[in-house]
């Protein structure tokens, strides 16, 4: 059942859920609050994916379209348009889009704070340009959890230096989210093959950040050198743990397809296909407190993050940013690497720790490969 509402208020838009709900004649429980802060023009793949993300997690989706006008006179002007969705395709829960048109644009937090689930955990997720700290947003301090998508910035390397600066108890990434088929094989792989890692590589797209944060989060896991080799990509497409006796070798160079290589057994295939953005957000909301693993990676490599744009930055054109370039990420005596430093002899320190975890979680816009 569909209410369009004009000119409207919060409290008619929960009048209008109500009526809605008995209209349908159905009782679901949901379990979350999901915000979804987008625009006119891109609205509309961010509520597929979140009514899709809501088959798994049933929710109320309030989706927060700002509009702040032109010209003066539609900025200082105040009004909101709602439209009420229970039932049919918005699946197991309820969609509320929000127009919220001039000043009140500014003042989105006082008219998501009455429609949200009362005693229910709240999620807000920009999609495509988010605010500078997503934590003290007015939005995002309601949230448990803060998702945001570095991919869908000019420069995604140069975002995600952002959130790991401002990085606060909640915030995530789908960058990071993107990682996560990568993490779980090769946490596999080193569960089934116990040897000391001398050193890694991470083979990626030189403006990925998924990429990077997979360097990142094994230069702090193992305490090994990383090198970022640059390659033509797409996304993510290989990595290399130099053990004792050869190399533990994740290539993936396309498609959904990835090949295991591990010294003294048999290539096989793995399945590593690049999912949506829909598989994502169930992902992210499967767990809401906040992600320890992606803040430890992040904060482990912000330094590093910024040395190696400063180093793109001024380099001259050329070879720099070739396919097979290789870049330090952390390693031995590389300055404020700290814990990401090789221990004696390259053995991990606290090796049942640092070993990547399979039960952990992994993970341009959001069809950026990974």
């Amino acid at each position: 059942m569909n209410i369009d509402l004009t000119d409207t208020t919060s409290s008619q838009i929960n009048a209008a859920l109500v009526k809605a709900r008995r209209a349908v004649g159905s009782t679901v429980g949901m379990v979350l609050t999901l915000v979804v802060v987008t625009d006119e023009g891109n609205h509309y793949d961010a509520l597929k994916a979140a009514s899709d993300a809501s088959k798994e997690h049933p929710s109320r989706i309030l989706v927060v379209i700002k509009r702040p006008g032109r010209s003066p006179r539609e900025r200082a002007s105040a009004r909101l348009d709602a439209e009420v969705r229970v039932g049919g395709d918005v699946g197991n829960g309820e969609t509320v889009l929000l127009r919220l048109r001039g000043e009140l644009a500014a003042h989105a937090h006082s008219v998501v704070l009455p429609l949200l689930l009362p005693d229910a955990p709240v999620v807000v997720w920009w999609p495509e340009e988010a605010p500078e700290r997503p934590a003290e947003d007015l939005l995002g301090a309601l949230a448990q959890r803060r998702i945001t998508d570095t991919a869908a910035a000019e420069d995604p390397v140069a975002a995600l230096c952002r959130q790991a600066e401002v990085y606060a108890p909640g915030d995530t990434d789908l960058a990071w989210t993107r990682v996560t088929p990568w993490r779980s094989v090769l946490a596999a792989a080193l569960d089934q093959k116990h040897t000391e890692i001398a050193s890694a590589e991470v083979e990626g797209e030189e403006h990925n950040a998924s990429t990077e944060l997979l360097a990142l989060w094994l230069a702090e896991r193992l305490c090994v050198p990383v090198e970022r080799v640059i390659s033509p990509g797409p996304g993510i497409t290989a990595v290399r743990l130099n053990v004792a006796d050869g190399v533990i070798r994740l290539d993936r160079p396309g498609g959904s397809l990835a090949t295991l290589a591990v010294p003294g057994q048999p290539d096989r295939q793995v399945a590593l296909h690049r999912r949506s953005t829909a598989e994502l957000i169930a992902e992210e909301l499967r767990r809401l407190d906040p992600d320890e693993a992606y803040a430890q990676a992040v904060r482990h490599g912000v330094g590093q993050l910024h040395k190696r744009r400063g180093a793109r930055s001024t380099a001259p054109d050329g070879p720099a940013g070739a396919p097979g370039t290789e870049r330090p990420v952390a390693g031995k005596g590389a300055a404020g690497s700290g814990k990401g430093a090789a221990g004696p002899q390259g053995k991990p320190e606290q090796k049942a720790e640092q070993k990547p975890a399979q039960g952990s979680k992994g993970g341009r816009k959001a069809e950026q490969p990974s």
